[in-house]
């Protein structure tokens, strides 16, 4: 059985989490973290309490880009290891996180999207930018996210050849969503990603949990986990 910690459960995605790991085989909640959230059993209120009370293998993070590195030398350090899918961590914060998981025994997963659809988008982008000579990406979220342009946004256009111009939207009614617009001589392609609830997410995280104790190191995307043999 494996014993998760969320972190991030009083939020949106963090509640989905806590509802996809409890009702999946093999697994279990062991903690939520969350200031927010009342105190009681196996809530708690920083990682460091949650992670010396109950000793997780896992820990899955949805939080805010102001906690999320503090919180993944904390996993590092105790030798648990991390699904992290809070976005906003910059070039040289995921250097020190790739250098102490190197050095320790603890695992790290960083995501900026576990919807496989998504994993997809990105894919098939990267392939498209090879033969078509412009592209320019839209990604729209709802008017709560703290970031952007969005981690996928950033990651699709990293895996680009072309450089494109990226270009967000933030409103009210939507979840998450990606188009990547190509244009070629006298034709455009659109590749675009819809998540429409929160649970798209759920399966990519669920197997992150599991299969993230099998790779050391850090592992930077879902891609490797999702086209492993």
């Amino acid at each position: 059985m494996i014993r998760v910690l969320v972190a991030g459960a009083g939020g949106r995605m963090g509640a989905t989490v806590v509802e996809a790991v409890t009702a999946a085989d093999g697994m279990e909640v062991v903690a939520r973290v969350d200031p927010q959230l009342p105190a009681g059993d196996g809530v708690f209120g920083d990682v460091a309490t949650a992670i010396d009370a109950v000793h997780p293998d896992v820990a899955v993070d949805f939080t805010q880009p102001a906690v999320v590195f503090p919180n993944a030398l904390a996993y590092l350090a105790a030798g648990v290891h991390a699904v992290i899918g809070t976005t906003g961590l910059t070039a040289a914060q995921v250097d020190e996180i790739r250098a102490q998981a190197d050095a320790g025994e603890a695992n790290v997963l960083i995501a900026p999207n576990f919807a496989v659809g998504a994993v997809l988008m990105m894919r098939f982008a990267a392939e498209a930018s090879r033969h078509m000579p412009k592209a320019e990406i839209i990604e729209l979220h709802h008017d709560g996210k703290l970031d952007a342009p969005s981690g996928t946004a950033l990651r699709t256009a990293g895996l680009m050849q072309g450089d494109p111009v990226v270009h967000s939207v933030r409103l009210p009614g939507l979840v998450a969503h990606q188009e990547v617009i190509l244009g070629g001589l006298g034709e455009t392609l659109t590749i675009r990603h819809d998540s429409l609830s929160r649970e798209s997410f759920m399966p990519g995280v669920v197997l992150s949990v599991r299969r993230i104790g099998r790779r050391p190191g850090l592992t930077m995307g879902l891609e490797p986990l999702l086209f492993e043999e």
